[in-house]
């Protein structure tokens, strides 16, 4: 059994840990959450551009982690919220520049699928977050769409409340589950 990589992005507040939990309950496997959050919340969320490398590094543990969890329930899938592509656009709106590890480990990773989530939802005030006005979102939105657009690995975009957003994310997942079949 080859291990199917699903990589959860997109803007803040658009639900991508929600949907990571949702699908890893529905395929009964393991997700890997954003180390970002951990992070900020022990640390304080005022960051510097070397926190972004600590923070991606964090990252790539987490996805590691995960990994074994799926491995060892045997199941063909994880869910990752969060990649290398998020703290590229990380790093780059906030500094305007970003950390060549990051960038080396975009090369390096292998995905199967990526579920690029929609700035449809209603923005959820937390202790974290940084953009509540819906046009630096969309801003948001559309430099992750382009990444998706030039790379190489299938994604989908998905959108509308959570019920529509599982169904679309399960529809997606279960079409890359088919074609190992």
């Amino acid at each position: 059994m080859s291990l199917k990589k699903v990589v959860i992005i997109g803007p803040e507040s658009t639900g991508k840990s929600t949907l990571c939990q949702q699908l890893a309950q529905y395929y009964q496997t393991a997700w890997s959450p954003e180390y970002a959050r951990q992070h900020l919340l022990k640390f304080g969320k005022e960051y510097t551009y070397e926190d972004l490398l600590t923070i991606a590094k964090g990252q790539l543990a987490m996805e590691y982690a995960g990994t074994f969890a799926a491995l060892d329930k045997q199941r063909p899938v994880l869910f990752i919220d969060t990649d290398m592509y998020v703290m590229k656009v990380w790093c780059e709106f906030v500094f305007g520049k970003c950390h060549k590890f990051i960038l080396d480990e975009i090369i390096e990773r292998k995905y199967d699928l990526y579920l690029l989530c929609n700035t449809d939802l209603p923005w959820v005030k937390d202790e974290l977050r940084e953009y509540p006005d819906l046009d630096t979102r969309n801003k948001l939105f559309s430099i992750y769409k382009d990444l998706m657009i030039n790379q190489s690995v299938p994604w989908v975009e998905i959108g509308g409340n959570n019920e529509e957003r599982v169904e679309m994310a399960i529809k997606a997942v279960d079409k890359l589950l088919a074609s190992e079949s």
